[in-house]
């Protein structure tokens, strides 16, 4: 028993020494791994974003509006220089631009709108630019916005969310948009509508 009590307190003595100043030292450098893992970590993840993921990014929004124009039928390119949208000086949107077609396009706001639901829980948020006959009809939308936003309005709160799930269902949405602006601006003045954003949650 003796021999027991003798080797108990050595090792307690042994682990109660030793490991004090190594530990602090394990600790430290523990500490200055992980800082540096997570530095290296953090500008691998950004350099990664942006040069891999960003360029990704951009293109399948190009994809995605070109087959939403290939499904519609039109057949027509947008003009060079991106979306189709003029730029104004400062980098923006500009609220009408020349088309190759010598139509004006015209960006409307963002629409947003909670569906035609039971429980009403969805919404739909909806961008659009507006391809009208001339300059003059640009302006005489641009004047009528008020009318328009009603008119678009009143038919996207009309949908359910079946209504806008098949790309065959938003193909019939934009024809219905053209149809309630026509009704706005009249006969032969909306050439083609085409959707810019569309969420619907």
């Amino acid at each position: 028993m003796a021999k027991k009590e003798d080797k108990a307190p050595a090792e307690v003595a042994l682990d109660g020494e030793a490991p004090a100043k190594p530990s602090k030292k394990k600790l430290i450098i523990k500490l200055v791994i992980l800082i540096v893992l997570l530095a290296v970590l953090g500008v691998g993840g950004f350099f990664g974003y942006k040069f891999f993921l960003a360029k990704k990014a951009g293109g399948g929004e190009n994809a995605t509006e070109q087959k939403t124009e290939e499904a519609g039928g039109h057949g027509e390119k947008k003009a060079e220089g991106g979306h189709g949208e003029k730029k104004d000086e400062k980098g923006g949107e500009a609220k009408g631009g020349a088309t190759e077609g010598g139509g004006e396009l015209v960006s409307l706001p963002p629409l947003l709108v909670n569906l035609s639901e039971p429980q009403g829980r969805r919404y739909l948020k909806l961008g659009l630019d507006i391809e009208v006959k001339d300059k003059i009809t640009a302006d005489q939308l641009n004047k009528n916005m008020s009318k328009v936003k009603d008119a678009l309005l009143l038919l996207l709160s009309s949908k359910s969310y079946e209504d806008l799930a098949s790309i065959e269902n938003k193909i019939l949405l934009k024809k219905e948009i053209v149809e309630r602006l026509t009704l706005v601006l009249g006969e032969q003045k909306v050439l083609r509508v085409y959707i810019t954003e569309i969420v619907v949650q």
